[in-house]
């Protein structure tokens, strides 16, 4: 589950869920989940969606324990980073280019 899955996910969903569309992802047959992946799919969906419409639209059928526990903190963090201010985003993306400099 790559970042690049990810983004094949958000590109097919966010259309769906901006007209008010539910989606449902199901991961059957998953065992192995990444934040990365996440981070991709539905954290930037926070962006521009409402969590209470996320909530209301979006849903997840067969995610494992550590799927759900990574997702709940991917969501958790996308929250928080969209509903910052310029000033902490830009501190934060700074941070996060040094550090996938430094792998």
């Amino acid at each position: 589950m790559t970042p690049d899955d990810g983004m094949n996910v958000y590109e097919l969903t966010y259309p769906e869920l901006r007209a008010e569309h539910a989606v449902e992802l199901d991961f059957a047959g998953v065992e192995i989940f990444a934040s990365p992946f996440f981070n991709f799919a539905i954290g930037q969906l926070l962006r521009d969606i409402s969590p209470d419409t996320l909530n209301r639209l979006l849903t997840f059928s067969h995610l494992n324990g550590v799927g759900n526990q990574i997702l709940k903190q991917v969501i958790k963090n996308s929250k928080r980073y969209y509903a910052a201010d310029d000033a902490t985003r830009n501190a934060i993306n700074e941070i996060v280019s040094q550090q996938v400099g430094n792998v």
